[in-house]
């Protein structure tokens, strides 16, 4: 399978750097019109292939009615490609390099986020230019999941479209896609996978709104509709379960903690192949600024992906004393927005260890988004992220006696946070 950029969907992405230090694009149009000038080259790229829609989007009619009618699209009709021209484009391929030669998979986190973002436009206009556009947000990430390693010397698709909507919700698939010429099974090809989860609000009223409605075609894309459908089932019912004290709950912590109290009551006699969560901690604290806005003048939810992910991986590097190997970001909640100007404080710890095939150790690291307001002496739950690591084979190849340690909770709360975690891993385990 042989990537090119040559359909009309398919967006070319190219560095952001020019030889004469212009880029003639961005004239084409006031500064105003663009959401902030933090941009990924694929940032720059999306915004730029749907100016017209943003135009609206920032400036509709004054009192303009919503939507009347619902429309029925087709999976087609929001299908969207995203192409890195890295075999010839060495600024860009520069821009995406990580010290392991393969592809920064932050700014790529953030780049799913756009595209994302681009494709949940697509769906819900309705091509009137007198309605009042809806407000489109990140409400979840169901997962991401890495399948092989992705190389920065070799081009690069992304290929996304809604797959399933509810009244209010989206659900958007892509697939990013990396082809070696050895490789003649397309699903050889898929690198990573992710679903976004996006929700629809009235511009004016705030309140949840209907999206256009969508007709799955072909056999591929019927199945598709039917697993989202299945999973937003799930989430309803995790949801609820989770409001539930189960019964056996208090028999389930005590084996955790007690390991433990050794640690906190007798550090002498505790098991030196074990380590308590909290001494895995690191932590990292930034100021949000109007160059890291969406087109909302929120803090971009990618943005936030990024930056978590690039804690997560040092949180797993310093645990392990070896390089880690991503492997997947699960379920994610965007509870409340980020605006410019909050202090975001990011919180990361080893939740715990699987350490059963040791020649795949798995490394489960949370990071957790705290928006405080040290005026009013408040801080609030923004997102908590799970990112599952684990060991490059040749990093640790060449360390002798390599071990990683399990992790114990010192406090119920932190117990707590680990059965919760490895609940929710289970459904999607059987």
């Amino acid at each position: 399978m042989e990537l090119n950029c040559s359909s009309p969907k398919t967006i070319p992405v190219v560095s952001t750097f020019t030889a004469n230090g212009s880029d003639s694009s961005s004239t084409r149009k006031p500064i105003s019109l663009w959401p902030g000038m933090y941009h990924s080259p694929v940032t720059n790229a999306l915004w730029e292939a749907r100016s017209k829609i943003f135009e609206r989007l920032l400036d509709p009619p004054k009192d303009a009615p919503p939507q009347s009618e619902l429309l029925t699209k087709t999976p087609s009709q929001s299908r969207t490609t995203i192409f890195y021209n890295f075999s010839s484009d060495y600024i860009l391929r520069e821009q995406y390099r990580d010290p392991w030669n393969e592809v920064r998979m932050g700014m790529l986190l953030e780049d799913l986020d756009a595209l994302a973002g681009t494709i949940s436009v697509k769906h819900c206009s309705d091509d009137d230019s007198t309605t009042r556009p809806l407000l489109l947000v990140t409400a979840a990430v169901d997962k991401i999941v890495l399948k092989k390693p992705i190389s920065v010397d070799i081009d690069l698709k992304i290929v996304g479209s809604v797959i399933w909507v509810g009244r209010s919700s989206i659900e958007i698939q892509l697939d990013v896609i990396q082809s070696l010429k050895e490789e003649s099974d397309v699903s050889h090809s898929v690198a990573l996978t992710a679903n976004f989860i996006f929700v629809a609000r009235d511009s004016k009223t705030g309140k949840a709104a209907a999206v256009n409605r969508l007709s799955p075609e072909t056999e591929r894309e019927k199945f598709l509709f039917e697993e989202a459908e299945a999973r937003s089932k799930l989430r309803k019912k995790k949801r609820v379960d989770r409001r539930k004290l189960e019964n056996g709950e208090v028999n389930q912590l005590e084996p955790l903690l007690a390991e433990g109290r050794i640690f906190c009551d007798m550090p002498a006699l505790a098991d030196r192949d074990s380590i308590l969560l909290r001494d895995t901690r690191l932590e990292n604290a930034l100021i949000c600024q109007p160059q890291q806005r969406n087109i909302h003048g929120r803090i971009f939810g990618g943005f936030l992906m990024h930056r978590a992910f690039e804690l997560a991986f040092s949180t797993a590097y310093v645990f392990a004393g070896l390089v880690p190997c991503f492997l997947e970001v699960d379920h994610v909640d965007f509870l409340r927005p980020v605006d410019v100007g909050d202090f975001l404080r990011l919180t990361s710890c080893v939740l715990y260890t699987k350490l059963e095939n040791l020649d795949q150790p798995l490394i489960n690291v949370e990071v957790v988004a705290h928006v405080t307001r040290p005026e009013i002496r408040s801080s609030e739950v923004s997102n908590t992220f799970y990112f599952t690591f684990s060991v490059r084979p040749e990093a640790k190849a060449t360390k002798n006696g390599f071990k990683i340690r399990n992790v114990v909770p010192a406090t119920e709360e932190e117990a707590r946070r680990i059965l919760e975690r490895m609940d929710a891993e289970m459904p999607q385990q059987n």
